[in-house]
């Protein structure tokens, strides 16, 4: 009898499988980065601040840059982009619900809404939560009373805003579609409405 017979098959990662694995692996990534960058805040340190995107605009500077367009899905399975909202002026607030500094902000972010949203204002929550809490996304927003639109981050996202190594990271987009302040770590609700009266 042939020994061939006798030997197991060797088990052949799917396209789906491999994709699963390197989504994961992404996510870690950011979950890892996260937790260094943010090592201050958790330890009962200072409140969380850098390393910068590239693409960084610091408070007050007027220098405008192209918000990357992007076309993401909500938690009930429709997709928002962020050209529709043009002629609006948007905080596009990247989060996750394993993050206290991101629980500790978003109370302020549905004020601001619930403030200025009638005069066009408008709020992205860009979630980067990743396999393991996903599901936990949508009892946050209900939790939480979120009140602007929430969508599931991706790698290109991250990537075309400069690779978000430290959350809650935010862009101030004005009614052109144009970054014109950017935040990284937690600020008050004062900082983002200056912004917001000035722009609207």
């Amino acid at each position: 009898m042939s020994q061939n017979k006798n030997k197991k098959s060797t088990p052949v990662l799917t396209k789906q499988h491999r994709s699963r694995i390197y989504t994961g692996i992404f996510f870690a990534v950011v979950i890892l980065l996260f937790g260094f960058n943010n090592s201050d805040y958790l330890f009962g340190g200072e409140e969380p601040s850098g390393p910068y995107p590239p693409n960084y605009v610091p408070a007050g500077e007027q220098k405008s840059v192209q918000a990357p367009d992007f076309e993401l899905q909500t938690p009930d399975g429709k997709k928002l982009k962020l050209s529709s909202l043009k002629g609006k002026v948007v905080i596009v607030d990247f989060w996750a619900t394993w993050c206290p500094p991101c629980r500790k902000g978003i109370p302020d972010l549905v004020e601001l809404k619930k403030k200025y949203g009638k005069k066009g204002f408008e709020v992205v929550g860009i979630s980067l939560d990743g396999p393991q809490t996903k599901g936990d996304v949508v009892p946050f927003i209900k939790d939480y009373g979120i009140n602007y639109p929430v969508v599931y981050g991706n790698e290109a996202v991250i990537i075309n805003y400069g690779g978000v190594q430290s959350i809650p990271t935010a862009f101030v987009i004005d009614k052109q579609g144009k970054i014109v302040a950017s935040y990284v770590g937690l600020k008050g609700k004062e900082v983002y409405e200056e912004h917001i009266k000035k722009l609207l």
